[in-house]
């Protein structure tokens, strides 16, 4: 067929939906063209869902020198309900580069010191091996009672790969420690490519 050559397209009435191509077709924009949007524009550009943001809902005691799961009992938000179970799972047709953050606050029971803490990611139920797989930070002694644990990393995840958040302290004196309510969260969302 030819080349349509015009410098404007409407519909008849000057109003409604203007449509170009068919189901099954491909319609190409050319390279050093420029497409400006002045309107509305849908179905464009892509989304950063799945995505997800939970806290914990209560402090969690763990034992000196063990790595423990975190738990997160409140959901902020959960586009497509991919966390569960103390899990961000990811969802059938969604593989792809994920941005994952958080944050875990340890605190002493005040007669004991945390004396370093870690945390760490588990990737289908086992510790991560590529970088970085851990934060880990070492204190003085006579210091630090509660410490912040901020996290935050880029990844490839695969269909149904799942993420999970452990924690470990070392105590001074053998005492309790507890990961708190306050300032322990967990959040991702997939990355537009």
């Amino acid at each position: 067929m030819g080349t349509i050559k015009t410098t404007n397209i409407e519909t008849i009435t000057g109003s409604g939906t203007l449509t170009l191509g068919q189901s099954g077709e491909t319609i190409t924009i050319p390279s050093g063209v420029t497409i400006t949007n002045n309107g509305t524009q849908t179905g464009f550009g892509g989304t950063n869902t799945p995505n997800f943001l939970v806290q914990k809902s209560g402090n969690q005691t763990i034992s000196s020198d063990t790595s423990t799961k975190v738990s997160f009992g409140t959901e902020q938000y959960d586009s497509d309900n991919v966390f569960g179970s103390n899990k961000f799972t990811v969802p059938s047709g969604q593989g792809g580069k994920y941005h994952l953050f958080g944050n875990v606050q340890l605190q002493s029971d005040g007669t004991n010191k945390i004396l370093n803490c870690t945390v760490y990611f588990y990737k289908n139920g086992s510790e991560m091996t590529t970088q970085p797989s851990r934060i880990s930070k070492v204190f003085d002694v006579n210091d630090v009672t509660r410490q912040m644990l901020p996290f935050s990393v880029a990844i490839n995840l695969s269909a149904s790969d799942y993420i999970e958040i452990y924690t470990a302290a070392t105590h001074s004196t053998g005492g309790s420690i507890f990961v708190r309510e306050e300032g322990t969260y967990f959040g991702g969302y997939k990355i537009i490519e």
